[in-house]
């Protein structure tokens, strides 16, 4: 199917995303939509007939455990509200523990790379497999960006990625920065993947936009696309005409006019690449992609080739979930490095969850960044350190809250009683009803504005009357 050009819809930039020209398509966050009704913009572009497609972040295909039926079930749904021709997920772990590892089950609350090992690949086929067979149209599966490498990794990204659409046929979501971010942050070239990888599974790609900072990219979707992955999304038309290409962009939202001149350059990207090269053979692509199948060149008959195996191993679920546990664990709740490990970038990477946490929060959450003024986000990052995400962000601002309150914190006491109603409301089984909450509300902004200023310093982390980011 022909998608064309589009891109990713966000409510934010729901006027914008109807009035710029030449969208052929768009891509919803699936999670984001609710099963039985669509948003009125986004419905308005289903009636003038412009595909929607939903992109889910929440499955965790590549993750130990297999795929849950709620998830499964919700994302069909939304593909049959949507009237999709295919959905999309990621090859990534989201979840780690639980019954496999008998330890608490952790949340990630991120797309976490999954080990490119014969193991792995057995358990994300698998996976991939209950997943079709679950969902009413096509699966397409991205590559994801990284900041961290497992170490012993037995396949390249273009060999995993390539084994897999052998073994499943599931389709492919390439995103040509998260191409450039594996370049940046673990050395990886990305004509080399885009030489290994089945370009003809491709069912569209992604361009989007990062930020380098202290040699390691961050793949923000919150900056301009840049000129390299522009050259990667060249490199990649040089190879196919993929059917569609879509700009993404997920937060510190630009002008209209902006996202119209991205467009535009990824039109002249395209139109002046090469034209696309012929598919290769089928014989010289599992060759190239390490498959378990025939040999690579150079290899005698019978003989096994490097970074093959014959067969699947038993127990590849448990070592994976054992693996994941050990990472996850260590990235969300201060557990030591597991080795072989890069102790920095894992650092980093920790770091960028709980930021990513904390914004969530904030936005599940409004009334806490208020109550809490510049003491919210260094609060919450030191509550996050060592205290994992497991029920949900909802469930994560009431014990964020309750912390704080055990604590004896904030110190200023209207704040503190601000905070003390702000849990009481939402921890009680039955919440107040709307009048009790309006009138509650307008008391404690009075509250809030009175104390804001008495508030700077009193907890932890605050500098000067304003938190770090």
């Amino acid at each position: 199917m022909k998608l064309g050009i589009g891109i990713g819809w966000r409510p934010e930039i729901a006027d914008a995303v109807e009035a710029l020209p030449g969208i052929d398509w768009v891509e919803a966050v699936a999670e984001n939509i609710c099963a039985d009704h669509l948003p009125e913009p986004l419905a308005r572009l289903r009636e003038r007939g412009v595909t929607v497609v939903p992109h889910g972040v929440s499955l965790g295909l590549g993750g130990a455990g297999r795929p849950g039926a709620d998830r499964l079930a919700d994302l069909a749904a939304r593909a049959t509200l949507l009237d999709a021709p295919l959905v999309t997920e990621h090859i990534a772990f989201v979840r780690a523990g639980g019954p496999l590892t008998a330890s608490p089950r952790l949340e990630a609350g991120h797309l976490l790379p999954v080990p490119r090992t014969w193991d792995a690949l057995d358990v994300l086929c698998e996976n991939v497999r209950v997943a079709q067979d679950s969902l009413p149209v096509p699966l397409a599966l991205e590559n994801i960006a990284a900041l961290i490498a497992w170490p012993d990794e037995e396949l390249t990204e273009g060999q995993f990625l390539a084994e897999l659409v052998e073994r499943t046929g599931v389709r492919l979501l390439i995103d040509v920065a998260n191409l450039h971010t594996n370049h940046v942050n673990r050395g990886e070239d990305p004509a080399t993947a885009l030489d290994e990888l089945p370009v003809e599974a491709i069912a569209y790609v992604h361009v989007a936009g990062g930020v380098e900072k202290d040699g390691v990219w961050h793949d923000t979707h919150a900056h301009p696309v840049t000129r390299p992955v522009l050259d990667v999304l060249t490199e990649l038309r040089a190879r196919v005409d993929p059917p569609g290409v879509l700009l993404e962009r997920d937060d510190a939202f630009p002008p209209a006019e902006e996202l119209a001149g991205e467009l535009t350059a990824i039109r002249e990207t395209l139109a002046a690449a090469a034209p696309a090269a012929a598919s290769p053979p089928a014989a010289s692509r599992s060759a190239r992609s390490g498959t378990r199948t025939g040999t690579r060149p150079g290899t005698r008959p019978g003989e096994q080739a490097p970074g093959t195996r014959p067969a699947p191993a038993p127990g590849a679920r448990e070592r994976v979930a054992v693996a994941q546990t050990a990472v996850l664990s260590s990235l969300v709740a201060g557990t030591p490095v597991p080795e072989g490990f890069d102790h920095r970038r894992m650092a980093v990477q920790s770091r960028a969850l709980a930021a990513k946490r904390a914004d969530v929060v904030a936005k599940v959450a409004p009334e806490l960044p208020l109550i809490l003024g510049d003491g919210y986000r260094p609060a919450y990052l030191g509550y996050a350190r060592t205290r994992p995400l497991s029920g949900g962000y909802r469930r994560d601002a009431l014990d964020f809250a309750e912390h704080l309150l055990i604590a004896g914190l904030p110190a200023d006491d209207d704040a503190r009683r601000g905070l003390t109603r702000w849990w009481q409301d939402r921890a009680a089984p039955r919440p107040p009803r709307r009048g009790a909450r309006l009138v509650r509300a307008a008391r404690d902004m009075r509250v809030v504005r009175a104390a804001r200023t008495a508030l700077s310093g009193t907890l932890p982390g605050t500098r000067s009357g304003r938190g770090t980011r």
